[in-house]
């Protein structure tokens, strides 16, 4: 398997397979600020953190995001190799999919974030503590890792306060989605083999935000989220909207999908309807899920008025 395909699988796995969904931690006040030891209901069970950590190691694209977004980044040291945002991040060759605990204690860390406890149990024999943040399947989920690290660093008001601001974007944008008489319909590309997301997926869930309706959501026999589509499938289904989360892994553009065999006859196509959503912002569900949001909202919204 290629690294491309490899990273794909690991990211349809990620996303749509991961157990245990984080609890909510305590309700957070500015106090909590400099309390410590604090012990936080993670989805790997209780992690339990002595003092405020001042060198954490993230293998975790979105944690990474999160951490800068509370406004922890200082205190943290090293990210893994997909930890690309925001800029000047401390980003190393360290794995994300295939985690070496050796690297890792390399850099010190008395704090680690990651997605998944495999390979890393052994983080516990070190005393390193761990706080695994799966893949979240609401954005319920996505504001309490936000509050959790915001916990887990020191750092309570700042996690509050960054929730509350996507709420309210999120929001602001959700007002100005059209009405419709008939929702558009779309397909969303990870790959160029026609893996996809479904409505009962995160992707699947902010995009319902915006209003149009999956293609795929028929396609899913065996429930996974992430069905492989044909392309005799996407043709004949004829969305309206197609949206791209595979530029950078794939190097595909609206160009190269019009090219494609009897692609030219769909509605998207015809209309000039393909965006790009980016492959990391499509997938990553931190404090960039707004960027996404405005993404698929303004493209819905250029639909409706090209057909006034």
């Amino acid at each position: 398997m290629g690294r491309i395909s490899a990273l794909l699988v690991c990211l349809a796995l990620a996303l749509g397979a991961c157990g245990g969904q984080p609890s909510e931690p305590a309700a957070p006040s500015a106090t909590q600020d400099a309390a410590f030891p604090v012990t936080i209901e993670a989805a790997n069970g209780d992690v339990r953190i002595p003092a405020r950590p001042e060198r954490i190691v993230s293998i975790s694209a979105t944690a990474t995001e999160m951490l800068f977004a509370i406004g922890a980044g200082d205190q943290v040291v090293a990210v893994d190799d997909q930890s690309d945002y925001p800029p000047g991040v401390p980003t190393t060759d360290l794995s994300g999919y295939e985690p070496n605990v050796e690297a890792i204690a390399k850099y010190e860390p008395d704090l680690v974030v990651a997605t998944s406890q495999s390979g890393l149990k052994s983080l516990a024999e070190i005393s390193i503590p761990l706080l695994v943040h799966p893949a979240v399947t609401s954005l319920d989920d996505a504001y309490t890792q936000f509050e959790q690290l915001g916990v887990a660093t020191g750092h309570v008001a700042n996690a509050a306060e960054e929730v509350a601001k996507i709420k309210s974007q999120i929001q602001d944008v959700v007002a100005t989605v059209p009405e419709f008489e008939e929702p558009p319909t779309y397909y969303h590309e990870l790959d160029n083999t026609y893996f996809t997301a479904t409505s009962d997926t995160f992707i699947g869930q902010i995009y319902e935000l915006a209003g149009p309706r999956n293609i795929a959501d028929k396609a899913d026999k065996a429930g996974s989220g992430y069905p492989q589509l044909s392309a005799e499938y996407i043709v004949q289904a004829d969305p309206d909207l197609i949206f791209l989360a595979d530029s950078e892994c794939c190097n595909q553009t609206p160009e190269r999908v019009a090219q494609r065999p009897g692609w030219d006859q769909l509605s998207a196509v015809k209309n000039d309807a393909i965006f790009d959503v980016g492959d990391d912002i499509s997938s990553r569900w931190g404090p960039r899920v707004v960027d996404f949001l405005k993404i698929v909202v303004d493209a819905v919204g250029d639909l409706e008025l090209a057909h006034q």
